[in-house]
């Protein structure tokens, strides 16, 4: 089994992104109002001040269009996909950038910060209306009916099984309401024709797509991308922004306002799923378990034969960009086979692998093991809320440890006698509770075999090798050898002085543990945690996970994975919330 696939499988990856904030637009007087309905058009700074504006509407949406995305479909928050999305573009607008630069900005930042399948359709969408745009040195109403039309139209046909009742549906019949309106209409007329059709498609989503329907809701990414319409409106004519809190905002927002307002944001007591993420405008993916998303440098004859062969590894699969550079995303169940696949074709960076069970596990809380009678059941020893779920989630009962105080024997062989096995695998993941689990096999009734772990990512890659249906020996064999492919690193802080290998230890020093023991002391955590990495990471590594525990910061972990990417590009970087206590970060490479 390929690596990365190996160390992919269950592994939830959380993505930081540097967030250059600009402020909070304006509130745009009447005279400027006017300007624009004067004129007629719009100029970059009108089209900068929609984006950003729309960004504002996205932050402030985020979490309601998010609780349509959740179990029983497991993909990537829409809203915090098309958010950030859009922090990417507008982190790329410059100030009195005329209309050709604004448009580049806009193309590039969406195609590079594109996040979940809506987020990388939308970013197919503003690409290439702005380029549409960019000739000329202001926008009226028959060429922003062209542009709209051209990004549908290069939606679809970056997508390899469209799907009606998503967010491709809301971009077509709003491109065809503006181009309607263009042929009789100013500007304004025809921004309102295109925001009264996005949202009419909005609520029509259920009636297109069946999951929908039977949810009760209407599509996510469909109405992100129709709140495009309200930023866009806005700026031109200062009409009031959307709340989400608010049931009569407008008449065309029924379907929004019916699950909106709603405490669980499902409506009517329905259970919240959402398709533009989760069954996907690329097609049916099946039960495939991992999201696989990436840039690529290649050249843009290839991609055809690249998207060719995506198709055959998987799903949902969406291309999107172009000037030899490309947004890609697929569902699959072999990630490591997509990841080489990208190689064959150019130069793949900014890997991201999500098991998309996993998002369920962080949105939702904790997954009990199974109770049902297996053959083979699990115990596995860790701390912090995030690993207990974790392991929880591969189907293993959690003794709460290492070094909180280590586990009992006592508890070790009730928690074996609790498991609804007569075979059990135990793993310690710690050399410090190996003895205790050894014992554990003379104590208890069962047939228990200790699988050497010596850390939290050592047990992660054993318990996605764990099989209930085999017996105990077989399981320990192949978790082992999991296990055995993965290199591990810890990050703690020095309580006290001390000596060391690699030198004098003082207190309040970071100090980066390997299974080789000691092998970084710095006196910052960022050095402490670049210098632990560098050493464990190998010309074969290819994907690294960083498991946060207290002490951890956003600051910190972005610093890592932009450090990460910077020296090696190619590999995939996943971060995991495990709250585990004195260990800062826990480190995974494969």
């Amino acid at each position: 089994m390929h690596l990365i696939d190996r160390w992919a499988g269950r592994a939830q990856e959380r993505w930081y992104r540097i967030r250059r904030g600009f402020a909070r637009p304006p509130g745009r007087s009447a005279a400027y109002n006017r300007r624009v309905q004067t004129s007629g058009r719009l100029g970059p700074a009108d089209l900068r001040a929609a984006f950003v504006t729309y960004r504002e509407i996205l932050h402030a949406h985020r979490q309601v269009i998010n609780r349509l995305n959740v179990f029983p479909v497991p993909d990537g928050d829409t809203g915090t996909n098309l958010s950030l999305t859009v922090d990417a573009v507008v982190a790329e607008l410059e100030s009195d950038a005329g209309m050709e630069a604004t448009a580049r900005a806009i193309g590039h930042g969406a195609v590079m910060g594109a996040r979940g399948i809506s987020g990388v359709i939308a970013a197919q969408l503003f690409r290439s209306a702005v380029d549409h745009l960019a000739v000329a040195p202001e926008v009226d109403g028959a060429s922003l009916a062209a542009a709209l039309d051209a990004a549908a139209r290069a939606a679809y046909g970056a997508v390899s099984r469209p799907v009606e009742g998503t967010i491709l549906t809301v971009a077509r019949e709003a491109a065809a309401a503006a181009g309607s309106a263009a042929g009789e209409g100013d500007l304004l007329t025809v921004i309102q024709a295109a925001r009264r059709a996005a949202w009419e498609a909005v609520e029509r989503t259920p009636d297109l797509l069946p999951v929908l329907r039977d949810a009760g809701v209407v599509d996510g990414g469909g109405t992100g991308f129709a709140l495009f319409f309200d930023a866009l409106l806005h700026v031109v004519a200062g009409t009031p922004l959307p709340d989400p809190s608010d049931r009569a905002a407008d008449p065309v927002l029924t379907a929004w306002s019916r699950w909106s307002s709603a405490p669980d944001g499902a409506g009517d007591g329905a259970v919240s799923a959402h398709p533009s993420d989760a069954r996907p405008p690329g097609g049916d993916h099946g039960d495939r378990r991992f999201e696989v998303a990436l840039l690529l440098e290649a050249p843009d004859e290839a991609v055809p034969a690249f998207r060719d062969v995506w198709n055959r590894l998987g799903g949902a699969v969406v291309v999107v960009g172009g000037g030899g550079r490309w947004s890609a995303h697929v569902h699959t169940d072999h990630p490591g086979s997509a990841v080489d696949a990208a190689k064959s074709f150019g130069r793949p960076s900014d890997v991201r692998v999500t098991d998309l069970a996993l998002q369920i596990v962080e949105e939702r809380g904790d997954l009990a093991a199974p109770q049902e009678r297996t053959r083979c059941g699990a115990v596995a020893v860790g701390a912090g809320d995030g690993i207990h779920r974790l392991f929880r989630s591969l189907g293993a009962r959690v003794v709460t440890g290492i070094g909180s105080p280590n586990p009992s024997v006592r508890e070790l062989v009730e928690a074996v006698e609790s498991v609804a096995s007569d075979e059990v695998v135990v793993l310690p993941n710690d050399d410090d509770v190996a003895p205790a689990a050894e014992q554990v096999a003379r104590l208890s009734g069962k047939r228990v075999v200790v699988v050497p772990t010596r850390g939290i990512a050592h047990g992660l890659a054993a318990l996605r090798a764990f099989d209930p249906d085999a017996p105990a020996e077989e399981n320990a064999e192949a978790m082992s050898e999991a296990a055995r492919s993965v290199s591990f690193g810890r990050l703690v802080r020095a309580v006290r002085d001390a000596g060391s290998e690699v030198g004098d230890i003082h207190e309040g020093d970071w100090l980066g543990i390997t299974a080789e023991g000691i092998r970084v002391v710095e006196p910052e955590v960022r050095q402490a945690g670049r210098a632990l990495l560098e050493r464990l990471l190998s010309d074969r590594s290819e994907i690294v996970t960083i498991i946060e525990g207290e002490g951890a910061t956003e600051e910190v972990t972005r610093d890592l994975t932009d450090w990460l990417q910077a020296i090696r590009p190619e590999i995939g970087v996943q971060v995991l919330h495990g709250g585990q206590p004195i260990h800062a970060y826990l480190f995974g490479l494969e």
